[in-house]
């Protein structure tokens, strides 16, 4: 008798636990919903008299030609994003099968804090100096080379090398960038060092160099979406669409900044407790709301109040939170990634939770386990039900009885996390009937992808120039 009652009493136990999670889990109707008013905000930024008020501010990059294999030189890349800058060598060459091969060197340079909150003069000036110490490596401060820059931030494009940074996102807090353009205040900062020359000629964002690096590897490729730190995508749109940008010809790539929908109240109904206090806490209230319920910035921090949420209904930890578990941020994204990783032994799980000050049982480890589980599967779901929306709003467009179209992808949740990857191909492949979809993994996309678009501006300036 009391075995069974123990029995029966986890299984209560883990009933009531279900039951709070059942909140992340969302019907393929409701994914339908989401992807509706994606693509009716979608609409809305395209068109010139509804684009202020549109959340999804569909903005142009002015890349409209994508590279045919022609280019041929050394470029420099930077790609700043996140707390990392990278700074890449990028040889694009002749190659007898291929007809072209792209070699590429790199260096990952950390900003530090002072830099990211401090003045955009300091921001830059980092940024010159680790494109110096760059060059001193590889013997290249007499050549004045053409660079690309993936800066990954809302910005209202003006022309291929000059954009104006709508608003600082991830954390960054820079001052007197907002409103500026970027190009120029990297110009700038090159100037005011004085010890090497350098042709800043594109400006793209992390979505358009990983569409543009995998277009290299597959030609139906025109659409690229990154998960990591941040959420956003981008495609291809019909010039028609495009009201911001003079031209009824062709197609230009459109960064569509999907990370913003929800500030028109489009995601109410689906965010809960925990959505609302990680957007509270954050350094952007208000803003970004889809990408705060799928991105690597704020996945840690979800599990984490679910689980003080769990602790509280005394379904955890025997009602007890440890010091480090009830401090903002300790749960971080890569721990979600190994607890869904572990074997079935727990190991992992239990060698994580003794980290943050825990003693957990085997039962506790299961439960921290379903909760990781039920935000990252509500991400990728998320997050599928978004590129469900690009495609059909392209598919639409083109009227075309199948799609058949590539999509690139990056960043770290995407190609890190063990079931984020098939979760999201599900759920995007379920909402796009009559789409055929291939969607690959980029390599090195930002740098790679941000080099070949400046040569493909460098051929087209040197064409234009003739």
């Amino acid at each position: 008798m009391h075995l069974l009652s123990k029995g029966s009493s986890v299984l209560e136990h883990i009933l009531k636990v279900d039951q709070i999670l059942s909140e992340f889990r969302l019907t393929k109707e409701e994914l339908k919903e989401v992807m509706r008013r994606m693509q009716r905000e979608m609409e809305r930024g395209l068109r010139l008299e509804t684009h202020d008020q549109a959340s999804i501010k569909m903005l142009p990059t002015y890349v409209r030609s994508t590279p045919e294999g022609s280019e041929v030189g050394d470029f420099l890349s930077l790609d700043l994003g996140g707390t990392n800058l990278r700074v890449m060598l990028v040889k694009v060459g002749e190659d007898q099968e291929r007809g072209w091969k792209v070699e590429t060197k790199h260096h990952v340079y950390s900003i530090p804090e002072d830099a990211m909150t401090g003045t955009a003069k300091m921001l830059f000036d980092y940024i010159a100096e680790c494109i110096s110490d760059f060059l001193d490596k590889h013997n290249m401060k007499h050549k004045k080379l053409p660079l690309g820059f993936t800066f990954s931030f809302p910005v209202r494009h003006e022309d291929i090398d000059k954009g104006i940074l709508l608003n600082w996102t991830k954390g960054f807090k820079a001052s007197g960038a907002e409103g500026n353009n970027v190009v120029g205040l990297l110009r700038d900062a090159i100037k005011r060092r004085g010890d090497f020359e350098m042709d800043v000629v594109a400006m793209v964002n992390d979505t358009v160099a990983t569409m543009i690096s995998c277009y290299y590897e597959d030609r139906t490729c025109e659409v690229g979406m990154i998960v990591g730190t941040g959420c956003n995508a981008c495609y291809m749109e019909e010039m028609r669409t495009v009201e911001l940008v003079e031209g009824e010809d062709g197609r230009m790539c459109v960064n569509t900044e999907w990370g913003a929908f929800g500030e028109r109240g489009e995601l109410e109904e689906f965010r809960l407790e925990y959505d609302r206090i990680v957007d509270e806490t954050s350094t952007n209230s208000g803003q970004q709301l889809y990408e705060k319920i799928i991105s690597g910035k704020y996945m840690g921090e979800l599990v984490r109040l679910v689980l003080l949420k769990l602790v509280n209904e005394n379904l955890l930890f025997n009602g007890e939170a440890s010091d480090i578990l009830k401090t903002r941020g300790s749960f971080e994204t890569r721990f979600v990634s190994q607890i869904e990783s572990d074997s079935g032994d727990r190991k992992q799980i239990y060698n994580i939770l003794t980290l943050l000050g825990l003693l957990p049982s085997e039962l506790d480890c299961d439960i921290v386990r379903l909760a990781c589980e039920s935000v990252s599967t509500r991400a990728a779901h998320m997050c599928g039900a978004g590129l469900g929306g690009i495609i059909n709003h392209m598919r639409e467009q083109r009227s075309e009885e199948v799609l058949k179209i590539t999509v690139g992808v990056d960043g770290s949740v995407y190609k890190l996390h063990p079931n984020f990857q098939q979760k999201f191909h599900a759920v995007v492949r379920e909402l796009t009937p009559g789409c055929n979809i291939t969607i690959i993994q980029s390599e090195e996309g930002s740098g790679r992808g941000a080099a070949l678009i400046s040569a493909v501006a460098c051929k087209m300036a040197c064409m234009l120039s003739q």
